[in-house]
């Protein structure tokens, strides 16, 4: 596979953060609307060398099929970013109903999320893995870009887990809580 090469374009990247605290959204306002908004649920671990994080995050999004593209924000708040951000590759745990208490184990702070050996192991190349997770990638980040007090990742999909005769619940977060995605959650067309 030749590389691909990400771009930016210049109009993207001369886009001024408007620095006028008094006509913007607060920051509860912010977090207020997007708490209604539901987000998919990821776990993201790594292994810099010095030690196994995970993340929980609901800020992944497929960005492109080809090349295979994935996005994904990593607060300065989380004790898990100096790993993640350090890392030459990572895992993308793509998290269903079935397996919301890895979510929640991502999500708790203070604790080893890798104390239960039983839950997880290494693949060959080094990254820990989650058992239970019927779908994962592994990725290699591309770019990094920090964007207020986050930064965001564009990485490359190098290799793929999917169950796909195991088909799950969705699992999804909206005001501050977990919820199954099935099919009596579907609405009519």
């Amino acid at each position: 596979m030749t590389p691909q090469r990400l771009t930016c374009t210049a109009a993207a990247d001369s886009l001024p953060l408007h620095d006028n605290a008094t006509n913007r959204v607060s920051v509860e306002q912010f977090k207020a609307a997007f708490r209604h908004h539901p987000g998919g649920v990821a776990v993201i671990t790594a292994d810099d060398g010095t030690r196994p994080v995970a993340m929980t995050a609901t800020s992944v999004s497929s960005v492109s099929a080809d090349p295979p593209l994935l996005l994904f924000s990593v607060s300065e708040l989380s004790s898990s970013a100096p790993t993640l951000l350090a890392s030459q590759s990572v895992v993308v745990h793509l998290i269903d109903a079935t397996t919301s208490d890895i979510a929640k184990l991502g999500a708790t702070s203070k604790i080893d999320r890798f104390a239960d050996t039983s839950m997880w192991h290494r693949l060959p190349t080094g990254e820990p893995v989650f058992h239970d997770v019927s779908v994962w990638l592994r990725c290699r980040p591309v770019r990094r870009f920090r964007a207020g007090n986050a930064t965001i990742v564009i990485a490359e999909a190098i290799e793929a887990h999917a169950q796909v005769d195991d088909p799950r619940d969705g699992l999804a977060y909206v005001n501050r809580t977990w919820h199954r995605l099935s099919e009596h959650s579907q609405l009519a067309d």
